[in-house]
């Protein structure tokens, strides 16, 4: 697969939020549409809705593994452990890459230090998400 990092950067520099420029990047890939998923991931950007919380980026990534994976067996919901699978593989990695997953520690808000910029959260979410599920 060729790589849409840098189209993840695209959509941030029109206003996306992280979530939202990883996941619409590769939102085909997962049969939604675009205006769908930014719908879906416009609460998770700046760790979760400017909460420092869950790397927005990170979210999105995973927003991506539950559309691909789940069954969407409404009646006997049968994939979540398949899901935390695939999930569990983009925030570990994430966090391996870049010392945490937490938007308030990547952008150093307490510690004056950043670990990693957002822009470059987004494409390496965007990259891992393209190795984990997509590969």
């Amino acid at each position: 697969m060729e790589t849409r990092a840098e189209k993840t950067i695209e959509k941030r520099n029109q206003g996306y939020n992280c979530a939202q420029a990883v996941a619409c990047t590769y939102c085909d890939l997962v049969g939604m549409d675009e205006e769908t998923m930014f719908k879906v991931t416009e609460g998770f950007g700046s760790g979760m809705a400017n909460m420092h919380g869950t790397c927005g980026a990170v979210s999105g990534a995973c927003a991506l593994a539950g559309m691909k994976v789940s069954s969407g067996n409404l009646q006997s919901p049968d994939s979540k452990g398949e899901t935390y699978k695939f999930v569990k593989k983009i925030v570990e990695e994430f966090e391996q890459q870049n010392g945490s997953v937490i938007c308030k520690d990547l952008k150093g808000v307490e510690t004056g230090k950043v670990l990693r910029s957002c822009p470059d959260c987004i494409k390496d979410a965007a990259r891992i998400a393209e190795k984990v599920l997509f590969d």
